[in-house]
């Protein structure tokens, strides 16, 4: 009978990692893109102002959409609830700002009711969050 070469097995024996570092790579850089675009799930369309203020440190954001559905971060909230929940996430209420996002088409009453409920609670600094008007040639 003829004799059958064996192999020693050694082929398995080392990982190839070039199709990992692939996959990785191109997950960085599908995250790389949509980091930005998630800057909040709530969905509004703000007023847009000459006057814009970057803001760069941690905040706490009260939203309203075009529901006028109120969310502070990404999480619902009763309006009556409003006030004890922004002082839960703030470390400092007297100095911290508190930044509130409302979409332009939310009457302003409903912004005013809120803006009056935060206000009540002991919270003095609210900002208003818009985004800077497009410049165009005349």
């Amino acid at each position: 009978m003829p004799q059958l070469a064996r192999q020693t097995g050694t082929s398995l024996s080392e990982i190839n990692i070039v199709p990992f570092v692939d996959v990785m790579l191109v997950l960085l850089v599908i995250f790389m893109i949509t980091a930005p675009i998630l800057q909040s799930g709530i969905e509004v369309d703000v007023p847009k102002t000459k006057t814009v203020k970057e803001i760069s440190e941690s905040r706490v954001v009260v939203s309203i959409d075009r529901a006028q559905r109120i969310y502070i971060g990404d999480d619902p909230v009763n309006i009556h609830e409003l006030g004890d929940k922004v002082h839960a996430q703030m470390h400092n209420p007297q100095g911290d700002a508190v930044y509130l996002r409302c979409d332009k088409t939310v009457p302003f009453g409903a912004f005013a009711t809120v803006v009056d409920t935060m206000r009540q609670s002991g919270i003095q600094n609210i900002s208003v969050v818009t985004e800077p008007l497009e410049d165009t040639p005349h």
